[in-house]
């Protein structure tokens, strides 16, 4: 059995001023994925006594990065997808184990007038093409803030933002398609009529007091894994960031 978490702090360096550790002992995941840990090299040095740590870091200051902390080594690990164009954000670190691909990911988010939108449908084609040559090899666990909610009941307001960023019809369809594609939403697997659970609330107007959430925030399994599927959860109750953790269980080693 394994128990994975994910969860975008949104500055890493803020919330362990915070809260973060103690989330992080109470949770008590076999691996921790963080997004958005806007992290540079050598800011931040965490002790967390027998876990193995790895940062990807973006290049540009204070933006973006991920990192994965693992109880387990894994066989190897990699950063970003192997696409120099797209490889200086600090958005992907793959671990590999013994049965499974675990990929954490930060999706780029297509920004207010879908600024960046275009960059962001470019972004959804490698990604899926990477996410797929993982796939021939052995079983792939996807997780992180994709920035996307897939369908109405995954957020809040949905007539109020088809036309906003993480919204679009854009990218609900590559995100549909992702799925086409061989890959399981863990969450509606297990909770598919699941209503007003959300993993992301808007600093602004008070949006976690009122729920009024995106659920952005996933793990995705390969199909080949829906067997082993337990459990997933969003800890809703989490604070600390504007996104709570998401949460799998699997019976795999």
């Amino acid at each position: 059995m394994i128990k994975l978490i994910s969860w975008n702090v949104n500055g890493l360096r803020a919330i362990v001023a915070k809260n973060f550790l103690d989330e992080f002992n109470k949770l008590d995941a076999d691996v921790f994925c963080l997004q958005e840990t806007k992290l540079s090299e050598g800011q931040l040095d965490i002790e967390l006594s027998g876990i193995y740590q790895y940062y990807n870091y973006a290049e540009r200051k204070g933006y973006s990065g991920t990192a994965v902390f693992s109880k387990k080594e894994p066989i190897k690990v990699s950063f970003g997808i192997g696409i120099e164009e797209h490889d200086h954000e600090g958005r992907v670190i793959t671990l590999e184990y013994d049965n499974f691909y675990l990929v954490c990911v930060y999706s780029p988010n297509s920004q207010e007038g879908l600024k960046r939108l275009d960059y962001r449908m470019m972004w959804e084609d490698v990604f899926r093409d990477y996410l797929m040559e993982l796939k021939e090899k052995k079983s792939v666990l996807v997780c992180g803030d994709l920035n996307v909610a897939h369908r109405e009941i995954d957020l809040k307001n949905p007539s109020s933002n088809v036309k906003n960023a993480g919204f679009t019809a854009q990218e609900r369809n590559k995100f549909e398609s992702l799925l086409d594609c061989g890959f399981i939403d863990t969450f509606r697997f297990f909770y598919p009529d699941a209503s007003d659970i959300y993993s992301w609330w808007s600093y602004r107007f008070n949006a976690r007091s009122r729920n009024a959430g995106w659920r952005i925030d996933y793990f995705l399994a390969s199909e080949d894994l829906k067997d082993k599927l337990v459990d997933a959860k969003i800890h809703t109750e989490t604070l600390g960031s504007d996104h709570c953790p998401v949460e799998v269980t699997l019976n795999i080693d």
